[in-house]
């Protein structure tokens, strides 16, 4: 089944169907990922040129930020695009996430609808196209360029060199509201497995392991690595450790780190990560935990030598989710370049 890039933007009908048409669901390579942002390039007119187009060692490079809120990502704009430029990014989206990374990152899109029609929250103009790209250096078959898909809630990075992908993180898939409960996408859950799989960890731990998880009595209320944090974080060895863990509850940690790394990612890279997670001491990782309610607002760590994946429902705040991935050691490929 196919689906229209148009259709989605003027209806919302993220879930209707895999996303995209079929030539989407090729693999993708850093090739085509190069051809389709020098594709999106060649349709732009130059003020929008100059809008996307930013130097690869500006510090803006390392300046993710998926809390926009209703402001405006830098970089260019699906909402300042024409149709046909629209499906020229959404095309280089399509090389970025496996089918259910871009039906995710497309419902987190329609939720800016949700929060302004149904929630009032943000400024009128909130919409599902207020989602910004932004290209590193020109986009080449040799050498380092990179780009960013950024919005509320939403921000994924890739860094390119020669021709290779050799750095998917930060990312962000964050939610507001996670479950929708009214109107005419009730029932619609954005992060399906990042809150139930943890919760479901967490309440099924031992009364030892859960006193060792448990290391903030309260959520913190947000996650802690958006400021360049993360090794900080590393540092802490926070948790309980997977070694120590029944193997069922270490696998069900296991299987919450691939919704994380690989699951969202086309068959290529999650390929790569997967080898990455191969390599890391899975024993050795280390899960934390903060807020003892279950029904509140919650925070969980998962900690490793190359992984640091941080979820928090902000403070007395349920269904607003947010939820990032790092690897420190390659974020924006900063091990290469």
């Amino acid at each position: 089944m196919t689906f229209d890039r148009r259709t989605f933007l003027a209806t919302g009908a993220a879930s209707a169907a895999l996303p995209f048409t079929a030539s989407a669901q090729l693999m993708p390579s850093g090739a085509e990922m190069r051809q389709r942002a020098q594709s999106l390039l060649a349709a732009l007119e130059e003020p929008q040129r100059a809008a996307v187009l930013f130097g690869f060692d500006t510090p803006d490079r390392l300046a993710w930020n998926f809390m926009t809120g209703s402001r405006r990502a830098p970089g260019l704009a699906l909402e300042q695009m024409t149709p046909a430029q629209k499906d020229l990014a959404m095309d280089l989206l399509a090389t970025a996430a496996s089918a259910p990374g871009l039906e995710k990152a497309m419902n987190i899109m329609l939720q800016q609808d949700i929060l302004r029609d149904e929630w009032g929250k943000g400024s009128a103009d909130r919409n599902r196209e207020r989602f910004s790209v932004q290209i590193y250096g020109l986009p080449s078959e040799t050498g380092a360029w990179a780009w960013r898909w950024e919005g509320h809630h939403l921000s994924l990075s890739f860094t390119l060199l020669d021709d290779r992908v050799i750095s998917t993180t930060p990312s962000a898939y964050s939610s507001e509201p996670n479950t929708v409960p009214s109107g005419p996408y009730r029932g619609l859950v954005v992060l399906k497995d990042e809150e139930a799989l943890a919760r479901a960890l967490y309440s099924g731990l031992s009364d030892t392991a859960r006193q060792r998880a448990l290391v903030w009595p309260r959520s913190p209320g947000n996650i802690l690595s958006n400021g360049g944090t993360e090794q900080a974080l590393l540092a802490e060895l926070a948790g309980v450790a997977l070694g120590d863990l029944p193997q069922g509850q270490a696998d069900m940690a296991a299987r919450l780190v691939e919704v994380y790394t690989t699951e969202v990612l086309p068959a290529p890279m999650a390929a790569a990560q997967t080898d990455l997670n191969a390599q890391q001491d899975m024993a050795a990782l280390r899960f934390a935990w903060g807020g003892a309610d279950l029904d509140g607002s919650i925070y969980y760590r998962l900690t490793g030598q190359d992984i640091l994946i941080e979820f928090a429902s902000l403070r007395n705040q349920p269904l607003h989710l947010h939820a990032v991935f790092h690897d420190p050691a390659r974020n924006f490929g900063r091990h290469m370049i």
